[in-house]
């Protein structure tokens, strides 16, 4: 059984988000751990999403209900957030409402930004990292990939990723009316990971062009060598604080960069200009919301931006590939259920081929077969038992294959495992998947 704890913009605040993703790597270990009921996950982390995808054991005594319990105690024992906070925040989904759900994650559906393109490639580093950790299960594989071939389709078929902007872009657009000149604007960037790399790149689009990094972490030198632009130490990281205009964070660090001392010091300093835009893209954030009280200074952090997000203008693609996605989920629950009546198409085909086999080799103890006969009567068998394969695949997508499992028995007498019901499009917790 699929169950997929989610907890994002969508149901949370930032402050929440930041604290789940900070303890990301504990949650990961600590469901890790959970080997009686959790058969395998992923745990996707960014910075407006944070969800674990699990594979729960159908067969644990522990119902539904206690298993989606099971994993909130885990999350919340392994971040330090009240039980009962991380379900007023959250969304549980179980069955086949995973997939959905995490197609429509991958697609860009639920994101901040709607369309964005980062997520396509956050949710692939998440299964890689779970694949590294040895907690992917074949079926929370096949579930990963059909996301990742559903995204690919709305990228394809649909203009809503191209249409849709990044948080970075989309947070310069909002800084667009602050801003009289990129050219002769002078930004300091703090990180260098990939949306420093995404930020750059979208301030070089709107013609800045006077760019320094710092990192936190020292990566500075090889960053800016690589991106030619000039690097700040520690040493010089108030003076050219001091004398920028525009202030973009993206760290991973978990501690503040700007802090409200930090930026009131490089405020008194001489050349100081009397205005500064800073803009938080960090989570957790990197910058002290007190910076927001100093005189002249304005922040932009991802609640404010998240804010300004949703596109109307949008619409018509979003629908589209809202469309495409619930189509994916459709046939992604037709294959489930064809899996269901798998043990009884096995035991039907071993049955028959079992009792074919035992006939050719009286046959042959008798002298009267050849290899021509024998290759006919696999044949005939193989095209007799088309009809009901497709029967039994059929009835399944149709919510009731262990009908196929209860023939089989009643007409040759093989007893088959039950196949039990496809499972159901629903979410464990309506009021939290609504909250």
């Amino acid at each position: 059984m699929l169950l997929c704890f989610s907890s994002s913009h969508r149901t949370a605040d930032f402050d929440l988000l930041e604290r789940l993703e900070r303890h990301a790597p504990a949650v990961t270990a600590a469901l890790a751990e959970h080997t009686g009921a959790v058969a395998g996950s992923v745990v996707l982390a960014t910075c407006n999403r944070f969800e674990a995808y699990l594979d729960i054991d159908g067969s644990h005594p522990a119902g539904q209900a206690a298993s989606a319990q099971a994993v909130l105690d885990a999350v919340s024992a392994a971040s330090g957030i009240d039980a009962e906070t991380l379900r007023e925040s959250s969304a549980v989904y179980s069955d086949h409402a995973v997939a959905e759900h995490l197609f429509a994650v991958t697609s860009g559906l639920e994101s901040v930004v709607v369309g964005e393109g980062e997520i396509a490639g956050q949710v692939r580093r998440a299964l890689d990292i779970a694949r590294s950790a040895g907690s992917v299960t074949s079926e929370l594989e096949r579930l990963f990939q059909v996301a990742s071939r559903t995204s690919r389709g709305v990228k394809n078929r649909t203009e809503i990723m191209s249409a849709g902007r990044s948080l970075v872009r989309l947070a310069l657009d909002l800084a667009e009316s602050r801003v009289s000149d990129w050219a002769q604007t002078r930004v300091l960037l703090v990180g260098t990971g990939k949306y420093a790399g995404a930020s750059l790149a979208a301030l070089r689009d709107r013609g800045a062009h006077d760019v320094r990094v710092y990192s936190p972490s020292g990566r500075a030198a090889a960053f800016a060598l690589s991106h030619d632009i000039g690097a700040v130490s520690a040493d010089e990281l108030l003076d050219v604080l001091a004398e920028s205009d525009l202030v973009v964070t993206c760290s991973a660090v978990t501690d503040y960069v700007l802090t409200e001392p930090l930026l009131a010091d490089a405020l008194r300093l001489p050349g100081a200009p009397e205005r500064r835009l800073v803009v938080d893209l960090g989570l957790p954030r990197n910058v002290d919301p007190a910076v927001a009280e100093l005189a002249g200074v304005e922040l932009l952090d991802l609640e404010t931006i998240s804010i300004h997000a949703p596109l109307k203008e949008l619409q018509g693609s979003v629908d589209d590939a809202r469309s495409i996605v619930d189509a994916a989920a459709a046939e992604y629950r037709a294959q489930t259920a064809e899996q269901a009546v798998t043990p009884a198409l096995v035991a039907l085909r071993t049955h028959v081929f079992g009792i074919l086999d035992a006939e050719i080799e009286r046959a042959r103890n008798r002298g009267d077969s050849s290899e021509q006969t024998e290759a006919a009567l696999r044949h005939l068998a193989g095209v007799l038992l088309h009809t009901p394969s497709v029967r039994a695949r059929e009835l399944a997508r149709a919510g009731d294959a262990p009908s196929f499992a209860e023939a089989v028995a009643a007409l040759f007498g093989v007893e088959v495992e039950a196949a039990g019901h496809p499972a159901s499009l629903t979410a464990v917790d309506d009021e939290s998947a609504a909250s």
